[in-house]
């Protein structure tokens, strides 16, 4: 009675504050989602250009040959960009356009021209570049010959991310290596939901050597010169017990966010312990890591990159001798009813778990600066541009960041919305939109309409975070429709 109905739990209120100054606000995409273009100006195939052509294994049977051409839309993404007034943008290149196949054998121009001019584009739209290397479009003349199960490929990818370093570093200061590496291990080399649908854990492996000598080219010949910073992006959930009275279950929840983390700590060269008991127990079929190798790899990071959109509920499950993935973690995970559904059967709105996954970062890695570089939510069905379910995501979520920040002191530095554009889902296709934009497909211009929440997330980044509504108006925060614009 006294709170005039149910009071909000404490950590669910609204904290007003602001971020530190100079704040990273951005929003992101990737090269095979977006660019289109599949064939033009001699790009390679890649194996999602593979994948997508496979019957049976995308919704809708939707490619990407066209996605949202933004390979020939460059100006429209870039006014976007600058609706919503993020400060960055992360995008990614698209391998197999620099060298499409996937060596240094031949270097495509054309494609070099393309992520020149748009990195000059955004530069005088005044937009700091985000660039990540592999978002997941591997050459499929590199798959051809074992792609990620093929140890040869650290030395290819040490090529590749020389050649953009030298051409493209001069004009970016932020770079990740890989895009969520959990996710090209186990959804494409595990479960076969993603490209190219193949097995082996050595993938990890590889992927995590390749990483540490990109880093080690650009610490070694341009960090002096170029002044950037270089790192690797994991997806992590939070995961909760889903019995509070077990302490299995506690301990379940941890296992989910240790191995979901396990890229990063491989990195660290504080967790070298971690890391031998994760190889040597969770993951007993991945190669072993030599000394000189972990040393090699231990470090190879100038911040932390997360990528994060919801929580789970843990609990311990005995496969007994079965060999998958879930059996050597020995954890099953599932969602509460009671939170909010979305577009997507995997997302569930659970704010709470990213500001507990930031602290839990903070004391696990001796608070590392941390770059959220996608955060976002869908929705399926009938197009609604008055997206409501997304701005009340985006507050939930950013206001959990700020109070990390302000309250727990987190080192946070950058959050990033995903995603600038309706694209392609992956295996999902077109069916669900996770874009600030909606992309008319039944246009062949294919234009950019903002959704309510374009105006939203451009008022929070204005006010640099959420000014106290007992103050009086606020003139950064305006957030009025603009569902209207053309």
């Amino acid at each position: 009675m006294r709170d005039n109905g149910f009071p909000l739990p404490e950590d669910e209120k609204m904290l007003y504050g602001e971020f530190k100054k100079d704040f990273i606000w951005s929003s992101a995409t990737a090269s095979y989602q977006i660019e289109g273009a599949w064939r033009e100006d001699g790009k390679g195939l890649s194996i999602w250009d593979k994948f997508t052509h496979t019957p049976g294994k995308i919704s809708e049977h939707d490619t990407g040959d066209v996605a949202c051409n933004s390979y020939n839309k460059m100006e429209d993404d870039i006014a976007a960009l600058k609706k919503v007034k993020v400060s960055h943008y992360r995008f990614s290149i698209s391998w197999p356009r620099i060298l499409p196949d996937g060596t240094t054998k031949y270097i495509n121009q054309a494609g070099l021209n393309y992520y020149k001019k748009l990195l000059d584009s955004l530069i005088a739209a005044n937009i700091e570049p985000q660039v990540t290397l592999y978002h997941w479009d591997l050459p499929q003349a590199l798959q051809d010959v074992g792609g990620w199960e093929n140890e040869t490929i650290i030395e290819r990818f040490k090529e590749y991310a020389d050649v953009l370093f030298e051409n493209l570093g001069p004009k970016v200061k932020l770079w990740i290596t890989f895009n969520e590496p959990f996710v090209i291990t186990v959804l494409g080399h595990v479960q076969g939901a993603h490209a190219p649908d193949t097995l082996p854990y050595i993938v990890g492996h590889n992927i995590i050597k390749s990483h540490a000598e990109a880093w080690h080219v650009y610490n070694d010949k341009y960090r002096a010169s170029q002044g950037g910073l270089v790192s690797i992006t994991v997806n992590s959930d939070w995961a909760e017990p889903r019995n509070p009275y077990k302490q299995e279950d506690y301990e379940a929840a941890r296992n989910v966010v240790e191995i979901l983390n396990l890229i990063f700590n491989l990195l660290h060269p504080l967790m070298s312990s971690l890391i031998q008991f994760l190889l040597e127990f969770l993951f007993s079929r991945l190669p072993e890591f030599t000394p000189e190798e972990i040393k090699r790899i231990n470090g190879t990071y100038d911040y932390f990159g997360l990528n994060h959109y919801c929580s789970v509920l843990a609990f311990p499950v005995d496969f007994g001798t079965t060999q998958h993935f879930e059996a050597d973690r020995g954890v099953v995970v599932i969602s509460d009813r009671t939170w909010l559904e979305t577009g997507s059967v995997w997302l569930r709105m659970t704010p709470f778990g990213l500001r507990r996954l930031l602290k839990f970062i903070k004391d696990e890695y001796r608070n590392p600066p941390i770059i959220i570089t996608e955060n976002g939510v869908s929705e399926n069905g009938p197009v609604d541009l008055n997206d409501v379910h997304r701005k009340y995501y985006y507050e939930k979520y950013i206001n959990q960041v700020l109070k990390a920040y302000l309250l727990d002191d987190v080192n946070i530095i950058g959050y990033t919305a995903w995603s600038l554009l309706d694209n392609l889902e992956w295996g999902v296709g077109y069916t669900e939109r996770f874009g600030l934009f909606y992309v008319n497909r039944t246009d062949p211009d294919l234009p950019r309409t903002p959704k309510a929440s374009v105006s939203f997330y451009s008022s929070i980044i204005s006010c640099n975070g959420f000014p106290d509504p007992a103050s009086g108006p606020q003139e950064c925060w305006n957030p009025t429709p603009t569902i209207a614009d053309p």
